[in-house]
């Protein structure tokens, strides 16, 4: 069976960034703005990205995606981890001790050693589905809230065992924490795994049967961290590895703006329409009342025209009409060139715009699509509809502007209203702190 050895580590590494120079002109502006722009000066020309940014070459992509989730999925908040196809979004210390089959599968062999296979980003509150294989007598396990490098089960994360031959920690238990509620069989055959990760409490089902359910007492309980495959006896395959945010705060429910306000000086216009906001003219923002550092965000927009162009703003500065949006960008543009959803136009939705480059455009004018947004420290991590479209880190210098340099201090989200022919609709917007 074919294979394909994903070399993952460069994607923690690679910036993906363009050179340091930034224009001084108000945020904004794009190759396709059509609206008639004051005179300024002309901002310098920054440099192309290097060919080698792995954030966004992927080995063998494909025309199409083979593991994109249902519509009723992505737009009720379900992400993939894994893509079917590649290791974007994850990394380890051995790459190459994690395969990828042609028939989509995630998968570490018995005779290799022992290791484990991380998100590059944190997760705080969370419900995880995957389905999962392990050779009879094998010992694997999934690793909850952890620290990039777990040494110590009982302070860097929560493992859930996943080995029925344990002597002291059977599939379902927490290493050195708890014991399951219920005794399960995992070896040898296809499960479905389901883990909810609530605050401080644990809990976790094999194939329906609730066999963990842990409350951490110790009074420093893990609320963050990231995910991680173990493979540490016997080969282990994993699939249909999706995740949903919990615990997400509404900036927008349908009702009002009160947690928003019009950035100054815009020319767009933000109504509540029908129980979603309604962007249309531009240039204008409307930005968040309240800042935001470390955050998981989801939103869902439909772009009523073809080609049209927005973005949401993140970690911003307060917006001012000389200034209206100096922050980073996640781009909201459906277009791309020459019919290749693999060539985003102005770098595609999900896209850091002048930054990296969404690894294809998956979402589609005139339909509702989703946006999550997973902003940790100086790495940003975006999904579309469901799939992973970038994952940048930002090796800049410290700058107040994230237009100037890399800005981990929290700032404003705002919505862009582009040029005059915008026309777009966002609702369900919601938001969750990453908590330490």
């Amino acid at each position: 069976m074919k294979q394909f050895l994903i070399v993952s580590m460069c994607l923690m590494l690679a910036s993906g960034c363009y050179s340091e120079t930034e224009e001084s002109s108000p945020a904004g502006s794009k190759t396709s703005e059509t609206a008639p722009a004051p005179e300024r000066p002309a901002p310098e020309k920054e440099s192309s990205p290097p060919t080698s940014d792995s954030t966004t070459v992927s080995v063998d992509e494909p025309e199409t995606i083979p593991d994109l989730l249902p519509k009723e999925e992505y737009l009720a908040g379900w992400i993939r981890l894994f893509d079917g196809y590649s290791l974007f979004g994850w990394e380890a210390q051995h790459a190459e001790k994690w395969n990828v089959t042609e028939e989509g599968v995630l998968t570490s062999p018995g005779d290799a050693d022992p290791s484990i296979l991380m998100t590059t980003v944190p997760w705080t509150d969370y419900e995880l589905q995957l389905d999962y294989k392990l050779d009879a007598g094998g010992n694997s396990g999934i690793f909850l809230r952890s620290s990039p490098s777990p040494s110590n089960p009982a302070e860097d994360c929560y493992e859930l065992n996943l080995c029925d031959t344990h002597e002291q920690f059977k599939t379902g238990s927490l290493v050195a924490r708890a014991q399951p509620i219920a005794e399960v069989q995992g070896d040898g055959e296809w499960h479905t795994l389901r883990v909810l990760c609530e605050g401080n409490w644990i809990q976790a089902w094999l194939d329906d049967v609730h066999m963990t359910d842990f409350h951490d007492e110790s009074g420093l309980p893990l609320l963050s961290g990231r995910i991680g495959l173990q493979q540490n006896g016997g080969t282990v395959a994993f699939k249909n590895i999706k995740l949903k945010p919990l615990s997400m705060t509404p900036l927008f429910a349908g009702e009002s703006l009160d947690k928003w306000q019009t950035v100054p000086g815009s020319k767009s216009t933000f109504e509540v329409e029908e129980e979603t906001i309604h962007v249309a003219d531009g240039p204008g923002f409307l930005e968040t009342k309240e800042t935001f550092e470390d955050f998981v965000l989801q939103a869902s927009y439909k772009i009523n025209g073809d080609g049209l162009n927005s973005g949401i703003f993140f970690r911003a500065i307060k917006g001012t009409k000389e200034a209206p949006s100096y922050g980073y960008e996640c781009q909201v543009h459906n277009a791309y060139e020459n019919g290749d959803p693999r060539q985003p136009k102005d770098h595609g939705s999900g896209g850091i715009f002048k930054r990296v480059e969404a690894r294809r455009v998956v979402s589609k004018d005139h339909e509702w699509n989703t946006i999550t947004l997973n902003a940790s420290g100086n790495h940003f991590a975006t999904w579309v509809n469901g799939f992973q479209t970038a994952d940048w880190v930002d090796t800049r210098e410290f700058h107040e502007n994230p237009r100037k340099g890399r800005r981990d201090e929290g700032g404003h989200i705002s919505l862009q209203g582009h040029d005059p022919t915008t026309d777009l609709n966002y609702r369900e917007i919601v938001i969750a702190p990453q908590e330490e």
